[in-house]
């Protein structure tokens, strides 16, 4: 969730500082700081106002040193110790010579802790963090260099971790090191330069390096120094990035929502390119497993979190009506403990936006380590899912900075159908040709979501007589009920307000008892093989005194009559259907959170990319 990003080599380090944390702040915090180095001397400054703490930091850097050419710039999501400027990063030991931000969670750090003070060390904050700190501080006074004493302190960490320290003893080396959580290099000219996250480096280097797990990097003016945490070189693999500065960039949009929202007809077109081989069979991305591997999957296990646990929902449905494959779908952060059944028949697949969703990642090491065969479905080239897996399928989006996902589910959706179809096709279970003809569905849904979005006027005006409602259900059946989630996530993470997903059969089991007068039902009303079942579901929301708005197919009279207000969308074959249907919930709670003056990009605790349990 934390963002870092450092320099050493580069004249102004402490404007790139600053524009890295703002170009983080999408990840959610709610502290902020920087440390920049000096001859024999650290000046740090730090502040904690929540999403405004990035710019109170551009104020208070006036008063850094001139001619500082090394530095550290970190924000801070909570986990231990409450935001406030002492838990905020970078963290000094006991000296103030050693600085060390980080993000992740270091799992031993109370035994760690009580070993240090009782060596003398004092804790200046209440963070898991400040150990590392004092780790490090103890093994230099033992006569180590900075990037060794990183090194014996790291041997005795145990959890995740990506991490960037500075002495004021070697004050143009930057060290740096990761476990579980991201860290990428650059280099440019002199500078060398480190990152949390792709978009922080962006337009600053032609040359980016993943840093993989236990490794450690050694930044110095001009170069870059990889090895094991036993000390054996390693070259760092190429980062392959087709992002541009713009792309990272609100392009004109009052806001990265608005921006991204349209951009998904453009992720979802390139999410299905060249897909086809020249005699009209699927291919995929960097699928190291075979066509035999795959027809030998007798079941598949789909884990992922918040949307796209939706769209692991929408893969189910597709998987097994045309594959004819049984699918399970779990939340990633429960997978684990479930103690699931699996053998090397068995396909776990990740989905994960950033491909370093640690709840994600680890339930796929478990997976594996049951002798499942694993396959991640990412929205980032050389992820930490995308080097573990088997098999990777991208998703293409490009960046997105928002917090609430909006291009990078629907491209997941799409990819997530393209894997049924290619489970189809080594299965036998899909003519070629049936195959082809779902594979044109696919297709045709970027001018169908340009259509939705054309449409925006529509549902703004449906927003503003939504405006003063409180209590929202969403509701679904067959697929309409994964649409129905992601319509009530996307409506309280972006307005605050009370919102709830079901699939409609469920209403008399319960949720009818809460509807009343001023209630607003959603129904997904697009037509499936439960429309008529829904019908009934929607009558009795009405006869309670909901107001109904329903998701419905161009022309559809009957859904018209059952409705208070109607989304219109674009007919599409029942399995893509979903794509489509989510835009104008997208948009819904896009407006209604701008209609309450809140700030749609950094909806309050929350964050792009969970890297802690």
């Amino acid at each position: 969730m934390c963002g870092i990003i450092g320099a050493t080599g580069l004249d102004g380090v402490i404007d790139l500082l600053i524009e890295g944390l703002e170009r983080l702040e999408y990840r959610g915090y709610d502290s902020a700081g920087v440390v920049v180095t000096t001859p024999g001397a650290l000046w740090r400054t730090r502040a904690a106002d929540g999403t405004r703490s990035v710019a109170e930091l551009k104020e208070l850097v006036d008063a850094a040193p001139a001619g500082a050419t090394t530095g550290v710039g970190h924000t801070r999501w909570a986990t231990h110790g409450h935001p406030s400027v002492e838990n905020a990063h970078p963290l000094f030991d006991c000296t103030g010579r050693v600085a060390v931000v980080h993000n992740g969670i270091i799992e031993n750090h109370t035994e760690l802790q009580i070993e240090l003070e009782r060596a003398g060390h004092v804790m200046d904050s209440a963070t898991d963090t400040e150990v590392l700190a004092h780790l490090v501080e103890e093994h230099l006074g033992e006569g180590m260099g900075l990037a060794e004493a990183v090194r014996a302190a790291l041997r005795v960490v145990r959890g995740s971790f990506s991490i960037a320290v500075v002495s004021a003893d070697e004050p143009e080396l930057l060290v740096a090191a990761r476990r579980n959580t991201p860290l990428i290099l650059g280099r440019a000219g002199r500078a060398s330069l480190l990152a949390s996250d792709i978009p922080a480096l962006l337009g600053r280097t032609e040359q980016l390096f993943v840093l993989a797990d236990d490794q450690l990097a050694e930044l110095r003016p001009g170069s870059i120094k990889v090895t094991t945490l036993d000390g054996e070189p390693v070259d760092p693999p190429a980062l392959s990035v087709d992002w541009d500065l713009a792309a990272a960039q609100k392009g004109g949009f009052e806001d990265f929502m608005s921006k991204e929202i349209r951009e998904q007809p453009r992720a979802v077109a390139d999410t299905l390119l060249d897909r086809r081989r020249p005699d009209g069979s699927l291919t995929l991305d960097e699928m190291r497993l075979t066509d035999e591997d795959l027809s030998s999957i007798t079941r598949v296990y789909i884990v992922a979190c918040g949307s796209s646990y939706h769209a692991g929902l929408l893969a189910k449905y597709a998987i097994e009506q045309w594959a004819k494959v049984p699918a399970e779908v779990d939340i990633a952060s429960e997978f684990r403990y479930r103690n699931p059944v699996l053998d090397p028949r068995a396909l776990a697949v990740g989905v994960s936006q950033s491909g370093e969703s640690l709840d994600t990642l680890l339930a796929l090491r478990e997976a594996r380590a049951r002798g499942a065969r694993v396959l991640g479905v990412t929205n980032v080239v050389d992820s930490s899912i995308a080097r573990e897996a088997d098999a990777v399928l991208y998703t293409r989006a490009g960046p997105e900075i928002c917090v609430a996902a909006t291009k990078t589910l629907l491209a997941q959706i799409v990819a997530l159908d393209l894997l049924a179809l290619t489970l189809a096709q080594v299965h036998g279970t899909r003519s070629a040709a049936d195959i082809a003809s779902s594979l044109d569905a696919l297709h045709g849904l970027p001018a169908a979501i340009e259509e939705v979005l054309s449409r925006e006027k529509e549902v703004d005006e449906v927003a503003e007589a939504l405006a003063t409602a409180r209590d929202f259900f969403f509701l679904g059946r067959h697929v309409g009920f994964p649409v129905a989630l992601e319509g009530a996530l996307k409506l309280k993470e972006l307005s605050y307000l009370h919102a709830e997903g079901y699939p409609a059969g469920e209403l008399k089991h319960g949720p009818i008892a809460l509807i009343e007068r001023g209630t607003v039902v959603v129904g997904i009303a697009t037509r499936n093989p439960l429309w008529e079942k829904f019908q009934s579901n929607i009558a009795e929301v009405k006869s309670r005194g909901a107001t109904v708005v329903l998701v419905a197919n161009d022309g559809d009279r009957a859904a018209a009559e059952l409705a208070d207000h109607v989304l219109w969308v674009p007919e599409a074959e029942q399995l893509v259907a979903p794509v489509i249907d989510i835009v104008p919930l997208q948009l819904l709670a896009y407006r209604i959170a701008r209609l309450h003056g809140l700030d749609v990009d950094r909806p309050r605790n929350l964050a792009k990319t969970v890297t802690v349990e």
